[in-house]
Order: C-alpha cells, then structure tokens, then sequence
C-alpha cells in the first residue's frame, strides 16, 4: 500500500465536517492520515474536538496580524513544520489570498453546501429555496483564488421537500457532507482524482452510473 497522505485540515468553527474527515482516516485502508488541525478563531468548538481524537491542533488568530498575508505566512509555516501535502479546508471562514492559493495549487480542497457553480458564498439554503430548485446539495472542490470555485471533485444531490425551511435543507445537506467529503478526498489522496487543468478526471471507478435522479420521483 502506497504511503498515506498527509492532510491538514482548515477549520473556523465546530468542525462536524473534520470530525467525519478524522473519522474516516481511523479506517486502517484510507489513503490519507490528518496530521494536524488549525484555526484562525481561538475559541473555535473543533479544536477541543480534534484534540480529544488525539490530532495535534493550533489556533492562529487572524485578529493578531496587520495583513491578511501575514497571517497566511504564518497559517502556511504551521502546515509545512507538520509536513502537510494536502489542506483541506472545513468550514474555514476566510478568503485566501491568490498567493496562499497559488503556494497550495491543486493540493487544497474545500465543500461548500451548494450545487457549485450555483449559489456561490453565504445563505445557500435560503436562496435555493427561493429560486425553487428541486434538488439542492453540496460539492467538493479544488480551491482556486475565486470564492468557490475550482475543479470540482464530487457532488451529493440532495431532494428539495415540500415544507423545507432553510434550517431543515442544511441539516440534510450537511448530513450528505459528512460522507462526500471524505470520500472526495480519498480519491484525491489516492490518485483516483487526477486534475487536468481546470476539471478533475475520476479514474479507477469501477461503476459508471449513467441513470438520472428524478425528484420528485417518477412515481
């Protein structure tokens, strides 16, 4: 078996998405170990979270830094000096710079709770619900230094119900994140997500499943 990759994992809150990541790594054939945990808010709730499962974690503090570069420096220092090879970011509530991005190209993934390209940055659930989609969701992307966007890895569909509230369609979608994410980042960690430019090629899947979703069913 080839070595694990080693993954850093970006978060700014309570870390539900890191903690299915951490969750899955403990399975003895995933491609990928996280190796350690960073926030930029201190009194984030996944630091306790990430500890407790015996992650080495840090916070670094926005607020302390002049710069927005500044604080990148020092967030990409505490990656390398734990010899990260690939960022995953979880809920991490900071737009990089072009240059973070650049040092990280192709290496740094993200989810966001939303069909991209539709519904880009904040209030995903309410605005798919105004627009009447019948199918919301959530996609897992390679970063780039536009706000959600990038190569897409893999998406989860998620059926828009009658009566949702936007509270309801984020609790299904995120329930729908806590399995894509790790399984978008196994095939990044394993080579089974090849990037091409500004696509992702899935290779090595054995099952090619050319069946539409409908929703509302057919029948």
């Amino acid at each position: 078996m080839a070595a694990k990759k080693r993954i850093g994992i970006l978060i700014s809150g309570r870390g539900s998405n890191m903690a299915s990541l951490i969750s899955a790594a403990r399975e003895p054939d995933y491609p990928a170990e996280i190796v350690c945990v960073l926030s930029n808010r201190p009194a984030a709730e996944g630091l306790a979270r990430a500890a407790a499962a015996g992650i080495a974690t840090q916070a670094i503090d926005h607020k302390a830094f002049a710069t927005r570069e500044a604080f990148e420096e020092q967030l990409d220092a505490a990656l390398h000096a734990a010899g990260v090879e690939i960022v995953a970011c979880a809920g991490f509530m900071r737009k990089m710079t072009a240059g973070f991005v650049e040092r990280w190209r192709d290496r740094m993934l993200n989810i966001h709770p939303s069909l991209l390209p539709s519904f880009k940055g904040l209030d995903t659930h309410a605005r798919a619900l105004a627009a009447g989609v019948k199918l919301a969701g959530c996609t897992v992307h390679i970063v780039r230094p536009e706000l959600d966007a990038g190569p897409i890895i893999a998406q989860a569909a998620v059926p828009v119900l009658c009566g949702d509230t936007p509270e309801l369609l984020a609790a299904r979608v995120l329930e729908a994140e806590h399995l894509l994410y790790p399984h978008a980042l196994s095939l990044l960690a394993s080579g089974k997500a090849a990037i091409d430019g500004e696509r992702v090629k899935i290779v090595q899947v054995p099952v090619n499943q050319a069946k539409p979703l409908y929703w509302p069913p057919l029948k």
